[in-house]
C-alpha cells in the first residue's frame, strides 16, 4: 500500500466512526498512535544501531536503569518491549485496550528530566480520549487494534520515512481542516502558502549558517518546518536550525511537538510552550517564575498565521516593550498585536512574514495609526495579497505581510496575486510557479504591469497611509470596449493592434504584413481572413523565433540526462530542483513571449516524480530500478476491506513504459484484437438496434433489452442455417434471420477473442516482469530518460506554438470584430423589411387578418 492509499484508508476510517466520534477530535487519537509509532520504531532502530539483537530488544525493561539512562540520554525517552508498537501488532501477543494505557502512563515516567517540556504530557489527549473509542473495553481493544493494523505499514527507515510519514501527517491534517469548520484556518496553513512564506525567509536568511526561527501560533507547526526545509536548499545543515514554537491550545500544542519529532529534528533543537502569546511573552528560563527569569527571544525569522481579528484584552499593556512603540491595537481584532509581538522578535537584520486578513492594509482608528508608524518607521517591506478562499473554512481575504526589523529600502513592494491560482474542489490553491512568481517578485523587488509595484513612501503618504492594494497595483482585466468609428464605418482601430504590442516586439514586420493602413487611426487586414493562421505560421520572423527557441534548449535533454540520470548518486535533492530552475530560466532569458514560469510548472511537475524516483533509488540503491512489487488492491471480502494481490507493478519503472519501449510488438498486437473486441461489440450493437420492435420481443434478446441472450442466439442461429440449407433459400442481408445468424458468429468470435485477449496479457504482463527484472544499466537509463526527461522536454517543445496560436486567435478576433458595420447591419435589415412587407402583400386572409397584416406591413415600411 502506497502512502496515498494508506492516508485515503485512514480517512475512510475516520469517517466510518463518525457515530462515535467527531472526525476532527478522531484525528488526535489517530495521529497519536501514528507518533506513537514513530517513537517506538526510532527505540528499535537506535538500539539496534547500538549492537543489540531481536533477542536483547525482548530483554529491555524499565528495571534495566543503565540501558534506560543511555537511551533516555539519547532519544529524550525510554520504551520497553512490552509497551513497543511492533509488540502490540504482534499476531502472538495479546493485545488488550489496558496496553496502550499502562504503555502511555509509563512513556511519561520515563521522560528523561532534560527533554520534559519536549515530551510531557504529548499524549494526554490521546490518553483521555481512549475511553470515546468504544462503550466497552472489548469494542475499544477491537477499535485500536483496527487503528493499529492501518498504521503498521508507515515506513520508519531514513529520509524515506520521514518523508512518507510527513506526508500521511499533512495529508490527515488538512483533510480534518476542510472538515473541522470556520476555525479549521486557526491550526493549519495551506501547504503552498507555509511554502511560500518560507522561501521569502530561506532566501533572506541563505548568508546565515546557523538560524533561530519561532512561530508564536504554531499550530500544526507546518511554517517552521517549512523554513527549515526551504533553508536547506542553500546547502545548509537541518541541525543548524533552532526551532521555537508557541501555541495557545493543548491539543494543538501537542501537534506541533509531534510534527516537529516527526521530520528528524534533534530534540535540543526544538524549544516548545503550551502558552497565551499575547498575555505571555516568551521564552522564560523558569515558568515558576515568570516575571523574576524572563529573558527576551531575539530571533532571525519569526513566522505566523495567527488566528483572524480576535478579541483579545489591552489592559495594562501600554509599557509592554512589544507594543510600546506603536501603540496598541484594538480589543475586538488582535491582528496587529500579533503583528508587533512578531517584529519585538527580530534581530536587526531579521525577517518576518504574517498572514493577516486583508482589512489590516486599511482598517483605521488604532490599527491606522499603528499601521502609520510602521511605514514611518520603514518596518514594511512587501504586501502580498493572496487569492480568496485560499484557507480551509474561511473565505476572506487575506495578505502576507514582509517585516524587517531595519531596511535599506525606504518604498514598499505591493503585489497582487489574488488571480494567479488553480481551482481544486472549493477552494483555491496557488501553484508552484504562482509561489515562484511571488518569490521572485519579493527577491527582485521588481514592478510587474498588473502584479506588483514599487511604491513610495510619500505616495502611501498621499494616501493616508492606506495600503490597500487596488489603490497601487490594478490587475483587473481590461475592460471590453467598441471604436464607434470603426463600428460605424469599419477598419480596425491602431490602438486596439497596439494592444499586442509584445507581439510586434518580437514579429515587427508581421505586423505590416497582417494590416494595411486605412487611415491615419485605423488599418484593415492586408490579407484574406481564410490566411491568416498560415500567414502567422509561415512567417520568417516566427520561423525565426521558433528556431530561437529550439536553439536555445539545444543540449537541454543531454544536460539533463547528465545531471539526474549518469549522476544519480550525488544528485542533493533538496538542492537539484532550485539548479534545474536557473537552468531553465538562463536559456529562456533572451525570450519575452514565453512565460518562463509556465516552463517552470512543466519542470516542477515532473520533479516531483523524478525526486521520488531518485530518493528511492539513493536509498535502495540502484538495483530498485530493477525490483517488481506485488501490486495490491484492496477488495471487499464478506463485508470487509482486504488486500489482495492483482499482479505486479514496477518499483520505479511503470510496466506500460517497458511495454512500449522493448515489448512494443506484443503490446500492438494485443491492441489490435482489443480494437476488434470493440468492434465486434459495435457490431452487435448496430445489429440489434436495426431489429423491430416486434422481433426484439423474440427469446434472443435480454429482458432488459440492453443485449443478446448468447445461448438463444446460437440456438435460432443453428435452425436458421438448417432451414437454409434444407430448403437451398438464401436470406437477403436485412432479413431477421440474416441478423441473427451475424450476431451469432460474433458473439463466437467474441467469445474466443476474449479468451486470446486474456491469455495475451497474462503472458505479456508476465513477460514485462522478466524484462523488468532483467533490463541492463544502459536499458534502464533509457527507461528513466523516458520516464523522467523526455515528457518535460515535449512538453517545453509546444510553448512556442501556444504563443503563435494565441496570436492568430487574437489577430482574427480583431478582424472578426469590425468586419461588418453598424451601416451595413442597418442596410441589410432594411433591405429584410423591404421583402417581407412584399411578401405579407401577397397573403389572404379573413377582414381581420388582412387588417392585421396591414398594420405589419406598414410598421416594416416605416409608414
Amino acid at each position: 500500500m502506497n502512502k496515498q492509499q494508506l492516508a485515503a484508508k485512514i480517512w475512510e476510517s475516520a469517517n466510518q466512526m463518525r457515530s462515535k466520534i467527531e472526525a476532527n477530535e478522531y484525528k488526535d487519537y489517530i495521529l497519536g498512535f501514528i507518533f506513537y509509532k514513530y517513537l517506538s520504531d526510532q527505540l528499535v532502530q537506535f538500539v539496534s544501531k547500538e549492537g543489540m539483537t531481536p533477542d536483547d530488544i525482548k530483554l529491555l525493561t524499565e528495571a534495566d536503569k543503565d540501558t534506560v539512562k543511555f537511551v533516555q540520554d539519547n532519544l529524550g525517552y525510554f520504551i520497553a518491549y512490552d509497551n513497543l508498537f511492533s509488540t502490540w501488532i504482534d499476531p502472538k501477543y495479546p493485545f488488550d485496550e489496558s496496553n496502550v494505557r499502562d504503555a502511555l502512563s509509563a512513556f511519561s515516567r520515563l521522560i528523561s528530566p532534560t527533554y520534559k517540556k519536549l515530551f510531557e504530557g504529548i499524549f494526554t489527549t490521546l490518553e483521555t480520549g481512549l475511553s470515546k473509542l468504544g462503550e466497552s473495553a472489548g469494542k475499544r481493544t477491537k477499535a485500536i487494534s483496527d487503528l493499529l493494523q492501518l498504521i503498521k505499514s508507515i515506513p520508519m527507515n531514513a529520509n524515506q520515512g520521514y518523508d512518507v510519514l510527513g506526508y500521511i501527517y499533512e495529508y490527515l491534517i488538512e483533510k480534518f481542516a476542510a472538515n473541522a469548520g470556520k476555525k479549521a484556518g486557526e491550526f493549519y496553513t495551506p501547504h503552498e502558502v507555509s511554502v511560500l512564506m518560507s522561501n521569502i525567509i530561506a532566501h533572506e536568511l541563505k548568508h546565515k549558517n546557523t538560524i533561530k526561527i519561532y512561530d508564536p501560533t504554531s499550530g500544526s507547526g507546518s511554517l517552521l518546518i517549512n523554513i527549515g526545509e526551504a533553508f536547506q536548499k542553500y546547502g545548509k545543515n537541518k541541525d543548524s536550525i533552532t526551532y521555537y514554537a508557541q501555541e495557545l491550545k493543548a491539543n494543538t500544542y501537542n501537534l506541533t511537538r509531534m510534527n516537529l519529532i516527526m521530520r528528524g529534528i534533534k530534540a535540543s533543537n526544538i524549544k516548545t510552550r503550551n502558552a497565551d502569546t499575547l498575555e505571555e511573552d516568551w521564552p522564560y528560563v523558569d515558568d515558576s517564575d515568570p516575571q523574576g527569569s524572563y529573558d527576551p527571544l531575539h530571533v532571525d525569522a519569526v513566522v505566523s498565521n495567527p488566528p483572524y481579528s480576535q478579541s483579545w484584552d489591552p489592559s495594562f499593556k501600554e509599557s509592554d516593550p512589544r507594543y510600546s512603540r506603536f501603540g496598541l491595537a484594538p480589543k475586538t481584532k488582535a491582528d496587529f498585536a500579533f503583528l508587533l509581538h512578531d517584529l519585538y522578535h527580530l534581530k536587526p537584520d531579521g525577517i518576518m512574514t504574517i498572514v493577516l486578513p486583508h482589512g489590516v492594509l486599511f482598517r483605521g482608528g488604532e490599527e491606522g495609526e499603528i499601521r502609520k508608524q510602521l511605514i514611518e518607521q520603514n518596518h514594511i517591506d512587501t504586501i502580498i495579497g493572496l487569492p480568496a478562499n485560499i484557507f480551509f473554512g474561511t473565505g476572506i481575504p487575506t495578505v502576507i505581510l514582509v517585516l524587517k526589523q531595519k531596511r535599506q529600502n525606504t518604498d514598499v513592494l505591493v503585489i497582487d496575486a489574488s488571480k494567479h491560482f488553480i481551482k481544486e474542489g472549493k477552494n483555491n490553491k496557488l501553484q508552484i510557479s504562482d509561489i515562484k512568481r511571488i518569490t521572485d517578485a519579493v527577491i527582485n523587488r521588481e514592478s510587474i504591469d498588473k502584479f506588483s509595484q514599487l511604491v513610495s513612501k510619500d505616495t502611501i503618504r498621499a494616501n493616508d497611509f492606506n495600503l490597500n492594494i487596488p489603490r497601487y497595483v490594478d490587475s483587473s482585466e481590461a475592460t471590453p470596449n467598441w471604436d464607434l468609428h470603426a463600428t460605424m464605418l469599419g477598419g480596425i482601430p491602431n490602438s486596439e493592434i497596439a494592444e499586442l504590442q509584445h507581439y510586434w516586439q518580437t514579429f515587427p514586420a508581421l505586423r505590416n504584413k497582417l494590416f494595411a493602413a486605412k487611415s491615419a487611426a485605423y488599418s484593415e487586414l492586408a490579407i484574406d481572413k481564410q490566411v491568416v493562421n498560415v500567414t502567422i505560421a509561415q512567417h520568417p520572423q516566427v520561423l525565426a523565433f521558433i528556431d530561437a527557441y529550439n536553439q536555445a534548449f539545444n543540449g537541454f535533454d543531454t544536460y539533463l540526462q547528465t545531471q539526474l540520470i549518469e549522476n544519480w548518486q550525488s544528485v542533493k535533492r533538496n538542492q537539484c530542483e532550485s539548479a534545474l530552475s536557473a537552468e531553465l530560466f538562463n536559456r529562456l532569458a533572451s525570450n519575452n513571449l514565453i512565460d518562463k514560469y509556465q516552463a517552470y510548472q512543466f519542470l516542477s511537475d515532473q520533479w516531483q516524480i523524478i525526486s521520488v524516483d531518485l530518493e528511492m533509488m539513493q536509498t535502495e540503491g540502484f538495483s530498485a530500478t530493477k525490483q517488481v512489487d506485488a501490486n495490491m488492491v484492496i477488495k471487499k471480502k464478506n463485508g470487509q476491506d482486504i488486500d489482495v494481490q492483482d499482479g505486479w507493478k514496477g518499483h520505479i519503472l511503470p510496466f506500460d513504459l517497458v511495454q512500449k519501449t522493448y515489448l512494443n510488438d506484443a503490446l500492438q498486437a494485443l491492441a489490435e484484437k482489443e480494437t476488434r473486441l470493440a468492434e465486434i461489440a459495435s457490431l452487435l450493437e448496430e445489429i440489434l438496434e436495426s431489429l423491430t420492435e416486434e422481433e426484439k420481443e423474440q427469446d434472443i434478446i435480454k429482458e432488459s433489452q440492453d443485449g443478446f441472450a448468447n445461448t438463444e442466439v446460437s440456438k435460432a442461429a443453428k435452425n436458421f442455417l438448417k432451414e437454409q440449407k434444407e430448403s437451398k433459400i438464401k436470406f437477403v442481408e436485412e432479413s431477421y434471420e440474416h441478423k441473427i445468424i451475424q450476431a451469432s458468429r460474433l458473439i463466437d468470435e467474441e467469445k474466443t477473442l476474449k479468451k486470446t485477449v486474456k491469455d495475451a496479457a497474462i503472458e505479456l504482463h508476465l513477460t514485462t516482469k522478466t524484462t523488468l527484472e532483467s533490463l541492463t544499466d544502459e536499458q534502464v537509463n533509457n527507461l528513466l530518460c523516458l520516464k523522467w526527461i523526455t515528457p518535460l522536454c515535449s512538453e517545453l517543445a509546444t510553448m512556442p506554438n501556444v504563443i503563435i496560436n494565441q496570436l492568430t486567435t487574437q489577430v482574427q478576433a480583431l478582424a472578426d470584430k469590425y468586419a461588418v458595420t453598424y451601416s451595413q447591419i442597418a442596410n441589410e435589415i432594411k433591405t429584410t423589411e423591404q421583402e417581407l412587407a412584399q411578401m405579407i402583400g401577397e397573403l389572404t386572409g379573413n377582414e381581420f387578418d388582412m387588417q392585421g397584416l396591414d398594420e405589419l406591413a406598414s410598421l416594416l415600411k416605416g409608414e
